[in-house]
């Protein structure tokens, strides 16, 4: 028999032939039937050149059974049974330990049972693409007990249990991702020119990937509910969303997607009872992307959001006795209480405080911050002040707008530093003894895509003399390889008390320079423009000590030139000089060296004066930074020894 077309609710076979052959008095006979293609749009599937050859029988008065080897193109062949009696059709497809059987009713022709034991995902690639065509099954295996129900006119409903294991899936553009997870769901679809799904179960462990959001379920058990529909060239709703894992984070709320399925509108309600391990679980893609992927938490919160037009309309976030710990010990709270909203609308106010905390080690005091939000901005409501160091950090002003539009989230402030402690400064970062005080204002500072930028200064009063900070500005301060550009100025710096602190021998008088153009990556510098000249002034002496004279030697490469007193210089602790300068432009790891003039092939350092004269030359005007770095870290730690000939 060649028939040019079967069409079914299900199904369209195209140019299909069946043969019978059945000899005379034989106990059974062989079928094959073909089709060039089937169709089935509502499912997703096409399949060509089928060819299925069975053994047909009839094993008693009312079943007709025919069970044999099924090809389709180039695919493996798998086995195909099938029972038929005056009621009932049954179909198992197999291959390996996987099975799919159909079993459909005549009382309910459209009805159909499907059963599936350990069936590969990747087989239903094709019913998923009908939904979701950006998705892409990676792995995993599933057991269903599913109705199918196939009606002219109606859209075609899928429901039944459904369990799933080592799941996993990507999307084209690897924004969507799941993988190792175990999942027992009921599935209510119904697909067509308007999709309605319902899923409600559990899952049991796995990975999800949603943009930044990474969730690791590990092997908890997460109770979720999922209402999607979805109406031809809309994007997809979702009007009920329910998340629940127990005791660490419960989500409920609706959403909704554009066509691209980017999030269009959203409303959450989440609780948070105990911070500490939300953020292994669900925080750690957020808070690395901000360099704070090992931060701590202790606590707990709770919060609501808002989104309308794809941006974030309302906001709330409420926090109870949560105590917070960035890994690397640049800061720490302890105590924060309190609440933080944001409105798009009217004013809305709310304030959070904490009983103490720290930054880079150095002890902070409590303080109080009242908010204010309207218009999709939360404002300081006046100046706050926390003690530091000693002294005082005052936040004049902040303005926090979240990321609304294409320009992303942005933060602007202004903070004043009154009088803080350079020796408990130094002590807590490890650096030499300074002493003196630290103060200034930065009265604006502008944080925006990743980059830091700040307008005034800062100053600080050091080893009697002032050094200030201009031109500051930070890219990725909290991410990887935070980068750093300033300027820096040092007027009547007390060469006694800077090279007391820093173990160089003895040098009195004053120091004046500039640090220009200073840029570091990753907290190490890449590039300067630095220049460090004595300035004399009126009843003050320059000296200098024969240490410090090895070890400015024993940095630079340089040499005396000793005058016609050379062999009286080892007699001598210190010698009198009228300048000492140097000089060091870095630029690409090799600092090019100068100093106060030329002279010959080199350039002075020391300019002596007085009886005995000494003079110092440095000769390699290109030096390794490297290298120079290791020696000035030998000079400071006193392991260089001052010998003169």
């Amino acid at each position: 028999m060649k028939i040019d077309r079967i069409e079914s609710a299900v199904a369209d076979l195209n140019e299909v032939s069946v043969r019978l052959f059945w000899p005379a008095s034989a106990p059974h006979g062989e079928l094959r039937l073909r089709a060039k293609r089937i169709d089935s749009p509502s499912l997703g599937y096409r399949f060509d050149d089928l060819d299925w050859r069975c053994r047909l029988q009839r094993e008693d008065s009312q079943v007709w059974v025919c069970a044999g080897e099924i090809r389709s193109g180039n695919a493996a062949p798998m086995q195909l049974s099938i029972a038929v009696d005056a009621m009932d059709i049954d179909a198992e497809l197999a291959s390996g330990a996987s099975r799919i059987g159909v079993h459909r009713e005549a009382a309910v022709p459209d009805a159909t049972r499907i059963d599936l034991t350990r069936v590969p995902l990747v087989w239903t690639q094709a019913l998923l693409a009908q939904a979701w065509p950006a998705a892409v099954i990676a792995a995993g295996e599933g057991d269903a007990r599913l109705v199918v129900r196939a009606v002219d006119d109606q859209p075609l409903r899928i429901s039944g249990p459904v369990v799933l294991r080592g799941a996993g899936l990507d999307t084209e553009d690897g924004s969507i991702a799941a993988a190792d997870l175990d999942t027992s769901i009921d599935v209510d679809a119904r697909l067509g020119e308007s999709d309605l799904i319902r899923v409600e179960g559990r899952l049991d462990g796995g990975e999800l990937l949603w943009g930044t959001t990474y969730l690791a379920l590990e092997q908890r058990r997460i109770d979720l509910r999922v209402g999607a529909e979805h109406h031809e060239g809309e994007g997809w709703k979702l009007p009920e969303l329910y998340w629940n894992d127990p005791g660490i984070l419960t989500v409920e709320g609706s959403a909704g997607l554009d066509a691209d399925n980017d999030v269009d509108a959203m409303e959450l309600h989440v609780r948070a009872p105990d911070l500490g391990p939300l953020r292994d679980g669900y925080l750690s893609g957020w808070l690395g992307m901000a360099g704070l992927g090992e931060m701590t938490f202790a606590g707990a919160a709770n919060g609501s959001l808002r989104m309308r037009g794809g941006q974030l309309a309302d906001a709330d976030l409420r926090l109870s006795g949560v105590d917070l710990k960035d890994a690397d010990d640049r800061f720490s709270f302890a105590g924060l209480e309190g609440d933080v909203a944001l409105s798009s609308s009217g004013p809305i106010d709310s304030a959070l405080q904490w009983r103490g905390g720290t930054l880079h080690g150095m002890a902070l005091g409590p303080a109080r911050l009242p908010f204010r939000s309207e218009a999709g901005n939360v404002r300081l409501r006046e100046a706050v002040a926390a003690t530091l160091l000693g002294g005082n950090v005052l936040l004049n002003h902040l303005l926090l707008r979240p990321p609304l539009d294409a320009d992303g989230a942005a933060l602007r402030f202004g903070v004043a530093l009154e009088d803080l402690d350079v020796a408990q400064l130094s002590k807590a970062l490890d650096w030499p003894a300074f002493t003196g005080t630290l103060s200034g204002s930065i009265p604006d500072a502008r944080y925006q895509a990743e980059q830091l930028i700040l307008d005034g200064g800062l100053e600080m009063q050091l080893f009697g003399g002032r050094v200030g900070v201009s031109a500051l500005s930070m890219e990725r301060p909290f991410g990887v390889l935070p980068t750093l550009s300033a300027d820096i100025q040092f007027d009547d710096i007390d060469l006694t008390a800077l090279t007391g602190a820093f173990d160089f021998g003895s040098i009195s008088g004053k120091l004046d320079g500039s640090i220009a153009d200073l840029r570091l990556v990753g907290w190490e510098a890449v590039a300067f423009d630095a220049r460090l000249v004595t300035d004399r002034h009126r009843g003050v002496r320059q000296r200098i000590s024969q240490r410090a004279v090895q070890d400015l030697t024993s940095v630079g490469n340089a040499s005396f030139v000793n005058s016609l007193q050379s062999q009286l210089i080892g007699f001598f602790d210190d010698f009198g000089y009228s300048r000492l300068g140097i000089g060091c432009k870095l630029v690409n790891e090799v600092c090019t060296m100068e100093g106060l003039a030329p002279a010959g092939e080199g350039f002075v350092l020391v300019e002596g004066a007085g009886v005995p004269r000494l003079t110092v030359l440095g000769f390699n005007r290109r030096v390794d930074w490297p290298t120079l770095v290791e020696r000035l870290a030998a000079v400071g730690k006193g392991e260089v020894k001052a010998v003169v000939d």
